[in-house]
This record gives structure tokens, sequence and C-alpha cells, in this order.
């Protein structure tokens, strides 16, 4: 990413490697829960990420082999969101993030472990892709908390989920494991903890060898089609479209079709 970002934080992570760009939250003795310093440091990552071609695809993952996220830091709460106003105010940093999120045309993944809590689960949800170890643990624990959960939130999870699952997960408050979220649909696989790096490092890697500009038109009308008719910009997907029919690389995955050979894609 030539120079090293300013994150605002020591508490995030942001590197590259392979194609693979890896967005790292990194407060492993609070298990990974997030200050409104390493949230404000995620479109940060996202912003230097969506303009660096070396990087293709976004893994997104938890330090250390407790956590991928427990959400929220709590211990900000009493000054962050003491009252509607202030909770208000901070709610706004999460639609900042959303905001980072949908205008970013690459491929996501949440490589999943231990806890994903709260904040955390609807952090994972914005991947476009999921894979958790057997030891994970999600839930919403907002009613046993008090506070209020935005449509924001709970549009997400029932996007993801389902009105039933969601009322299940939201009205409850429980803790679930990775079983639940393969049955409920929220993960794509479930592996052994010790095989879940090298799962997302093959599938991340089998992402980034593929034509960028074909990914991003196919990550454009996946998006587009979970919004509402009336919201979808189609006309966005078809650009891209035609910049594919119009590129080197389809040139070049034509040229190696016909050699029998692997292409060698430059987004162009």
């Amino acid at each position: 990413m030539g120079e090293a970002l300013d994150l605002g934080t020591d508490k995030m992570i942001a590197t590259k490697a392979d194609g693979i760009g890896w967005m790292i939250f990194n407060n492993p003795e609070r298990r990974n829960a997030v200050s409104v310093a390493m949230r404000e440091a995620v479109p940060k990552i996202l912003d230097a990420f969506a303009s660096d071609d070396e990087v293709r695809v976004l893994v997104m993952r938890g330090a250390g082999d407790k956590a991928f996220v427990s959400g929220a830091d709590i211990s900000e709460f009493d000054q962050r969101r003491d009252s509607p106003e202030a909770a208000r105010q901070y709610d706004d940093g999460a639609v900042q993030v959303d905001a980072a999120f949908r205008a970013f045309h690459k491929p996501v993944i949440a490589m999943l472990r231990g806890f994903a809590m709260g904040g955390g689960l609807l952090l994972a949800l914005r991947a476009d892709i999921r894979i958790a170890a057997d030891d994970l643990q999600f839930g919403i624990p907002a009613a046993r908390l008090g506070l209020g959960y935005s449509h924001r939130g709970v549009r997400a999870l029932i996007d993801a989920v389902g009105p039933a699952y969601a009322s299940e997960i939201l009205l409850s408050g429980a803790r679930f494991g990775a079983d639940d979220a393969l049955r409920m649909g929220i993960v794509n696989r479930v592996v052994a903890p010790e095989q879940l790096e090298p799962a997302v490092l093959e599938l991340a890697g089998a992402i980034a060898s593929n034509a960028p500009l074909t990914i991003r038109a196919l990550k454009a009308a996946i998006t587009e089609t979970q919004r509402d008719p009336g919201d979808r910009d189609l006309a966005m997907v078809e650009e891209f479209v035609s910049a594919c029919f119009a590129s080197e690389d389809y040139i070049e995955g034509r040229r190696a079709f016909a050699e029998k050979r692997q292409p060698e894609f430059t987004g162009r």
C-alpha cells in the first residue's frame, strides 16, 4: 500500500500480500472489541484498498484465536452513548462504515472464529462470504443490555437470515454456535480451527487470480439484486459489464483458454 496509513490507532492493522488485503482488528486483550478509534479506521482502510490495484480481495479477521470481533467496546458507552443525542452521534459512525462498505467494489471475506457478537456479527454480515471455525459463537445481546437497536442493524440481520431467525437472535439475546450459523445461512461453511486460515487463503487466492473487472461487475450485480427495486443502480452494473468486454483481460482470457494455460489478468 505504499507508505503506512495513518489509522489513528494501533488497534487496527492493514496489510497486503499476494493480491489479498487484510483488515485486522487488533485488540485481542478485549476480544477485539471495537473502539470508536478502531471503527473510524475502517473507512480509511477500505478507501486505501479500493484504490490499490494490487489488492483484489479483502479479508477481515480478528487478532488472536479468541474472537473475530466481540462487539463494540462497552467501556466507552458511559461517555459515548450516555444520552439519546450522544447515542445518535455514536451511531453516525456506523453509518459511515456502512457507506464505505457499499462503495467498496472488491470482494470481502470474513474469517470467523471465537466470538462475533453484536456489532461484530453485523460487521461479518457486511462481507460477501463468511467462513467460520467450529468454535464460532455469535449473537446480539442488545436486549440484555437495554440498548436500542437501529433499523439499519435489524434490516441487515433480516436480509441475512430472514425474519424468523432474526427474531430468535434479537429477542432472546442468546449466544449461538457454528452449527446454528450454518443452519441459519450466516456462514458459507464451517471448518476446524486449524483449517480456517488455509481455507480462507485458498478461496481468497482463487478470487484474486480471476479477472478483476469481471469480479467487480459480478459483485455489483449481486449487491444491487439485494436492494429494493427502486434503489437499484442497474446502470452502474451495465457500465461495469461493458467495461469487461472492452478490456484487455477479456482478450487475455480468451487467448489463455485457447492456449490451455492460466490467464494473467491485469484489471485493464
